[in-house]
């Protein structure tokens, strides 16, 4: 009762499947390194149970698109699909 367990030999993966994987490793690190750079938000202590959280909107708040926050914040939402669509890619190829 010789039972001998062969494992089929691996297929050759192709040229476009390496490239993917690649393109998804360096997204991955990307937007790993875009969400620990950005800054921690506050939860809104007590003001936000009063119903105060954002009452006056601060120059800060209207501009925050061109500062370094908020790049980091659209560039994660965007890493962030992209990945998810690479990872449907790398399913289906």
């Amino acid at each position: 009762m010789d039972v001998a367990v062969t494992a089929a030999a691996p297929a050759t993966m192709s040229p476009l499947f390496i490239i993917l994987t690649v393109v998804f490793a360096v997204a991955c690190l990307a937007l790993i390194s875009a969400i620990l750079l950005q800054k921690k938000r506050d939860a809104g202590g007590v003001g936000s149970i009063a119903g105060m959280g954002n009452v006056a909107e601060t120059y800060w708040d209207r501009n925050k698109n061109r500062s370094m926050e908020g790049s980091l914040e659209r560039w994660t939402k965007i890493g962030g699909v992209l990945l998810a669509i690479l990872a449907l890619v790398l399913c289906i190829v």
